[in-house]
């Protein structure tokens, strides 16, 4: 064994040197911690989705389709009423979710919301019009008036800027006009706008269609007859069987159906939605300045 005054004593690191490592160390740290902090601070974002229904894509999903200028959207009312023997009850329903996915396509940069189903259908006790039938189901003006008001208002705090209401049932167009035309007031200085497309219940235009093809008012009808009934045999044909009505016994019972439901077809439904359609495009367009 080497003698002790002969051993190497240890090396004493200079002050210096722990000094800069202990640098080092506190850089390391604080470059991590700004490393974190740029990440943690990163906005959420997702690549546009492959459909324009708000129900089907996430929170995510639709904030990225605002910021890359999907700031239009539409609001589609249905109605859940009978529609003779021959028609499922959510004959509107089907129509104005078709009608607005295609309006939405038409315009560009535009989302769809849910359907709102349930519409002021008549009264309860004792029950008129639609609701007379079994599978109605309505509700009053004012509640309806505040579910479009409710849905605006989300819509809004989301970040859209152009809310387009759209109604397939006759019932809904006074309440849809009167929130769509407040709340575009009150939100006038905010650059936020409700349209009430009222050119989308184009009923004039439709009848008009079928009168150039040969037929009555009287086999037009006014409800469940061949224009209800083309448009749901284009959109969900498996919602529509027209021999019920054929087949059904002569009664004194009320059917439901005004017109003649056997004289629609599929490629009349086409030509008839496409007046809906397009009357709501360029009421759309004219409104909201060609945006």
């Amino acid at each position: 064994m080497e003698p002790l005054e002969h051993q190497t004593p240890p090396q004493e690191t200079p002050k210096s040197a722990r000094r800069y490592a202990a640098g080092k160390v506190a850089l390391a740290g604080v470059a991590g911690l700004a490393l974190a902090f740029y990440w943690v601070q990163q906005p959420l974002t997702a690549p546009l989705p492959d459909t324009l229904q708000i129900a089907d894509m996430t929170w995510v999903e639709v904030r990225s389709a605002i910021a890359r200028g999907y700031t239009k959207v539409i609001v589609p009312s249905g109605g859940i009423e009978q529609n003779g023997p021959h028609m499922v009850l959510g004959k509107h329903d089907y129509i104005v979710g078709r009608a607005a996915t295609e309006i939405a396509k038409e315009l560009g940069q535009t989302l769809v919301a849910p359907v709102v189903s349930y519409v002021p259908e008549g009264d309860y006790d004792p029950p008129t019009g639609h609701l007379r039938f079994p599978g109605t189901m309505g509700v009053p003006e004012d509640v309806y008036a505040g579910t479009l008001e409710g849905i605006a208002r989300s819509l809004k705090a989301g970040g859209f800027k152009t809310i387009c209401f759209i109604a397939d049932h006759a019932g809904s167009l006074k309440p849809q006009a009167e929130v769509a035309d407040r709340l575009t007031r009150e939100w006038a200085q905010q650059g936020v706008r409700v349209l009430d497309v009222s050119d989308y219940y184009a009923d004039a235009a439709e009848t008009e269609y079928l009168k150039s093809q040969g037929e009555a008012a009287s086999a037009i009808g006014q409800h469940a007859g061949i224009a209800d009934t083309s448009e749901l045999m284009a959109v969900h044909p498996q919602g529509v069987d027209v021999q019920r009505f054929a087949d059904a016994p002569y009664t004194m019972e009320p059917t439901g159906v005004s017109g003649d439901p056997m004289k629609a077809s599929v490629e009349r439904g086409r030509a008839l939605l496409n007046i809906k359609v397009f009357a709501a495009i360029r009421q759309i367009k004219a409104l909201a300045g060609g945006t």
